[in-house]
């Protein structure tokens, strides 16, 4: 295993998001390793921060106020990060797939760099640029897009499952980002 460093994840989640099984190779795929992929959360919490605020100054601000919608959202952040985690390994042992769970999830963690990256050149720019909203939309609807395969991709190859097992994971994953976004916009209401 090479390294199992933060920088040898970020480089297997390039190779990852352009498509690269390879990129796998450069993953500690070790539970340890899965447990420090997690650290990569804390990079992605400040782009995420970042991309509420600019959704904020472009639509509606929280009914609660700034400061519970932020502490809203970034407990939602919490729950739907760990959440997938936690559903994701009963979901990899019934599809025969514990012994690779370590592995998908720890690059899970580290192509949510390369997602959040992404989001923040298609989400800021239009935005800071003033660009028109059907600009914005568009974009935003291929990065969603991309983000979605890059999850399917890496679930397919780091689990070694079928296509249309792949995307059950996908789905287990948008189905609990949906169902914390509901409780977020509970909480940030006030």
């Amino acid at each position: 295993m090479p390294g199992g460093t933060l920088g040898a994840g970020l480089r297997g989640a390039v190779l990852l998001a352009r498509g690269q099984a390879a990129g796998l190779a450069l993953i500690d795929g070790s539970a340890e390793g899965a447990a420090k992929s997690f650290q990569v959360a804390l990079f992605c919490l400040p782009p995420f921060v970042i991309l509420r605020l600019l959704s904020w100054a472009a639509g509606t601000p929280p009914g609660g106020g700034y400061g519970m919608g932020l502490a809203a959202e970034i407990l939602g952040f919490v729950i739907a990060w760990a959440g997938f985690a936690l559903a994701s390994l009963p979901a990899a042992e019934a599809a025969q797939r514990r012994a690779r769970w370590p592995l998908f999830i720890a690059a899970w963690n580290y192509t949510n760099v390369a997602q959040y990256a992404l989001l923040m050149l298609v989400g800021g720019v239009p935005v800071l640029l003033g660009l028109p909203d059907t600009v914005a939309q568009v974009l935003g609807l291929a990065a969603l897009g991309y983000v979605v395969w890059l999850e399917w991709f890496v679930a397919r190859v780091a689990l070694n499952v079928p296509p249309i097992q792949a995307a059950g994971f996908v789905l287990m994953d948008l189905a609990i980002s949906v169902f914390v976004a509901g409780l977020v916009a509970r909480l940030s209401a006030g």
